[in-house]
């Protein structure tokens, strides 16, 4: 445990999705399987919260987002969030819209890699979420909407603006954000929203396969390569080559390093320590 955590003590249940953890993988099922995963007030914010934990926790390599029953996430709930915001005033509404967007800040910071397993509806913050993730692995029943302009507000909300371009080029985001219709896995992954499109009975085999291999890698490395990806996005080339350098620079002192020479010149794999 780190003696940089303070006082507060890691949290040993969460109330709003189910979480569970074994052999250094975390899974967060959302668990409103009646309304399709809908999203509350309460959910966004411990997802928020467990975002930054989680890498505090010592134990975690890798993190699984899914959805319970028949949907991923429809988004947020209709009646308990947009009919709640309806009673807001402004500065209400903006503490609302700048928690949402701290999920997706909290996601592209968290050195942990998420994967999203993806069946049936991702809608709305659900495809948003799935977004911000770093693998989509989705079946053949998942479906995407990016809803937001088709409930009255703008396509561009929880970061999706800056993301979806980023994936799938600016025409396609202009098309999937204004319109908001719905799209199926194939064309999906056509458009290179998807990062593994697997049949419907394999989903859960595939995201476990990947949450495994991901759990016994080298994790410094994967935390690094995902915090300059979300970092170089920004940066100029001459100031991305010398993050990068500094970044290998350091790496090259790590323990895991040293472990690749020795297990290649041992002729066996590395045991990768995360350190």
């Amino acid at each position: 445990m780190s003696p940089f955590r303070g006082s507060v003590p890691i949290t040993a249940e969460w109330e709003h999705f189910g979480f569970e953890h074994a052999d250094g993988v975390a899974t967060v099922t959302f668990d409103r399987p009646d309304k399709l995963n809908a999203l509350t007030f309460e959910a966004y914010a411990d997802l928020r919260d467990l975002l930054t934990e989680l890498p505090q926790r010592g134990d975690t390599r890798a993190l699984v987002l899914r959805g319970e029953g028949r949907a991923f996430c429809s988004g947020g709930d209709v009646n308990e969030i947009i009919g709640e915001t309806l009673k807001m005033d402004a500065g209400r509404l903006l503490e609302f819209t700048k928690m949402t967007g701290a999920v997706i800040k909290a996601m592209r910071e968290c050195p942990i890699p998420i994967i999203v397993a993806l069946h049936g509806m991702a809608a709305g913050a659900g495809s948003v979420i799935a977004l911000a993730a770093d693998f989509r692995i989705a079946s053949r029943s998942a479906k995407f909407a990016f809803l937001f302009t088709k409930v009255g507000l703008s396509g561009a909300d929880m970061g999706s603006a800056y993301l979806l371009p980023r994936l799938v080029g600016l025409g396609r985001a202009t098309q999937l954000l204004m319109l908001g219709d719905t799209i199926d896995a194939a064309k999906a992954e056509r458009y290179g929203l998807v990062s593994e499109l697997v049949e419907d009975d394999e989903l859960d085999d595939a995201v476990a396969a990947l949450a495994r291999r991901l759990a016994t890698g080298p994790f410094q490395g994967y935390a690094q390569t995902k915090e300059l990806l979300t970092r170089e996005l920004d940066m100029s080339l001459s100031g991305a080559l010398e993050l990068e350098a500094v970044t290998q620079a350091l790496l090259m002192k790590t323990a895991d390093y040293a472990e690749f020479h020795a297990a290649f010149n041992a002729k066996r794999p590395p045991n990768w320590q995360g350190r």
